[in-house]
């Protein structure tokens, strides 16, 4: 489905920007309560014009509310959103140059692909040579030029999104809001439309707004992550930035999959971020204090973050003597699991609990290469793996 706007470009599906600084979206003390469950609570967000910005996070954490109420769907408790750098605030959803692509299309099955694509256009009562080029690019834009006569329930899953986000494209938004679009489709279309959709963002300047709980999608399509928990902002940041350097525990978890250690910090330089922890089993770690503001005092209990892929796994005596900046434990295989590319091992251990290590798999490599249940292994790993982060 998809909500239609007023504002109108004269000539191309594609949006220029000029040199205006100002962004698309800004979001400035906003708390949307409802009752006694606080949705969103005073958040701060400044989306760039031109940019595509991913809402990440768990069920509840208040990303939905936060582009309803974007769109109008939703007011405010407190705070205000500007849109193009003009408060929005009582202006019904029909009135903003935004429109929102859901995951349930709601295309009409009586029209056909273009006058699906057309009905915000005649809404607007724009000409009929007008629609009919305007959806014409639009079409193309979506590749899908040459169905403007096909009915909607003759299309495939993905050929329908395309259609919806046509839909939206052709009313020539500031701002494309995206809510969860790609959940109905299957995992291997799924992955074809992140592609599209971002390379169909960039070749129409569209500031892109989009929601989503998969990782895998928010990494692929997005130039900034907004991870979210109960409501609040967590961090934000390009994909790499979060997933190389999350500020807390809950970042590590949600943005990939990382070990955590417990410990107690036993020296850090504030000028350079680099800290020691020490914990109750014995391990000394050297790492970097991810999170630039935290201030973190000697002796405060602390998490080392360690990446599955950042660590290795041989079989005990199968392993060269471990050099300065490498940590070493022992343990033993409880399972492991071949995942195609790459194969998951979880090992028991007495100084780090349980941990996991995944191997890329070379070439050829057999299902069920490498340590098996039951067998001792060392894992190893470089000190510039451990991400410290202030509990």
């Amino acid at each position: 489905m998809t909500t239609q706007a007023n504002a109108e470009p004269t000539s191309t599906v594609a949006r220029t920007h000029g040199g205006s600084e100002q962004p698309d979206v800004r979001i400035s003390g906003v708390t949307k309560r409802f009752g006694d469950v606080v949705a969103v609570d005073e958040m701060d967000l400044a989306v760039e014009r031109g940019s595509f910005y991913s809402f990440l996070g768990p069920s509840g954490c208040g990303k939905t509310t936060t582009l309803r109420m974007i769109a109008g769907f939703e007011q405010p408790t407190s705070g205000e959103i500007y849109l193009a750098g003009e408060p929005v605030a009582g202006i019904p959803p029909y009135r903003r140059n935004v429109n929102t692509v859901f995951q349930h299309y709601a295309l009409f099955p009586h029209m056909d692909v273009a006058r699906n694509v057309g009905y915000g256009l005649r809404q607007k009562k724009t000409s009929k040579a007008d629609e009919t080029r305007r959806v014409g690019e639009a079409l193309e834009l979506v590749r899908l030029g040459g169905y403007e006569r096909r009915r909607t329930w003759e299309l495939s899953g993905g050929q329908q999104q395309r259609v919806a986000l046509a839909r939206a494209l052709v009313n020539h938004p500031t701002v494309l809001l995206l809510d969860e679009p790609l959940g109905a489709l299957d995992l291997k279309l799924r992955k074809e439309m992140q592609l599209e959709l971002k390379a169909l963002q960039q070749e129409v300047g569209i500031t892109f707004v989009y929601v989503t709980h998969d990782q895998e999608e928010a990494l692929t399509m997005s130039d900034v992550i907004v991870v979210m928990h109960h409501g609040r902002i967590q961090q934000q940041g390009a994909p790499a930035e979060l997933y190389e350097r999350p500020v807390n525990r809950f970042v590590a978890n949600f943005i990939g999959v990382s070990n955590p250690i417990d410990g107690q910090l036993a020296e850090h330089d504030p000028v350079t971020g680099r800290a020691v922890v020490t914990t109750e089993r014995g391990l000394r770690l050297t790492g970097l204090v991810t999170d630039p503001a935290a201030h973190p005092t000697i002796g405060q209990h602390v998490i080392v973050a360690v990446r599955p892929e950042r660590m290795r796994v041989e079989p005990v005596g199968a392993t060269e003597p471990v050099e300065a900046g490498w940590n070493r434990i022992e343990g033993r295989v409880h399972q492991g699991t071949y995942l195609g590319e790459q194969t998951e091992f979880r090992v028991t251990t007495d100084a780090a609990g349980e941990v996991v290590v995944r191997r890329q798999n070379a070439s050829g490599t057999a299902t069920g290469a490498g340590p098996g249940p039951g067998d001792a292994v060392v894992i190893s790993w470089e000190d510039s793996a451990n991400l410290i982060l202030v509990a």
